[in-house]
């Protein structure tokens, strides 16, 4: 039997750790070949030693003109970079905040603009999101990053209702806190901003709102995303996919 995705190309972007390269893996696993992207080609090497389907590719998603440089032969994208600052509004980065939203709601814009062609030209494709909770849920000092990812929700539906007519679906993941390098370095941020311990980060602020007290593994997220893909994707389009451990079932 053939994989679920061969002759499929996917790009994954923030592929060298986390959410990113379960995902790639995943994908990998499903036949696809994969366009692993992240800042620096090197943080992707290691998917690329594991597998021959694997092409690694060093890009700054938060310059828009590296961004045009990527490839366009995508039948599956996903929108996966991300990083996150702590701050009180009122001495939030301007900077920061244009930077976060370059990265993680106009890049996006950017990747599926490039890649809508291809794909309407196979009749075929695939734009998996990788939100968050706080894509419907804000939380204090993370203004850029609430807004990006609220952002790319209204982005992803659009894509949704263009895309059907030519077999394009679009949608959000929307995971609660994943044990990922940026949730590690979140959690420093937070002990910082709030004079707290590390420890304390998790159990009082991060897991707080959430029924399922653990955090999330990126293999999880990365068997969601393959059901986006799959056979039964077809009709799953324009929605988000809460994997939140109950936060917004209050």
């Amino acid at each position: 039997m053939s994989a679920v995705l061969d002759g499929r190309t996917a790009l994954v972007t923030g592929a060298g750790s986390g959410i990113g390269a379960a995902v790639a893996r995943r994908l990998v696993a499903d036949g696809a070949r994969v366009y692993a992207v992240d800042l620096a080609k090197d943080r992707v090497a290691p998917l690329a030693a594991q597998s021959d389907l694997v092409t690694p590719l060093g890009c700054d998603l938060s310059d828009l003109d590296a961004v045009e440089q990527l490839p366009t032969d995508v039948d599956i994208l996903v929108n996966n970079a991300g990083r996150q600052h702590v701050s009180r509004l009122e001495e939030f980065d301007p900077e920061m905040f244009s930077n976060i939203l370059r990265l993680m709601l106009e890049s996006p814009f950017r990747l599926i603009r490039r890649s809508l062609p291809h794909m309407y030209a196979r009749g075929w494709g695939r734009v998996v999101n990788i939100s968050s909770a706080h894509g419907l849920r804000a939380s204090p000092y993370k203004s850029a990053y609430v807004s990006a990812k609220h952002g790319l929700e209204g982005l992803s539906k659009v894509t949704a209702l263009e895309g059907a007519e030519h077999g394009v679906t679009s949608n959000c993941i929307n995971p609660a806190y994943v044990r990922t390098p940026l949730v590690e370095a979140q959690i420093a941020d937070q002990a910082r901003t709030h004079g707290i311990s590390e420890d304390e980060v998790v159990t009082k602020i991060m897991l707080t709102p959430v029924a399922v007290k653990r955090l999330i593994e990126p293999a999880e997220t990365a068997e969601l995303a393959a059901l986006l893909w799959g056979p039964a994707s077809a009709s799953i389009t324009g929605t988000s996919l809460s994997q939140d451990g109950g936060w917004t079932a209050r």
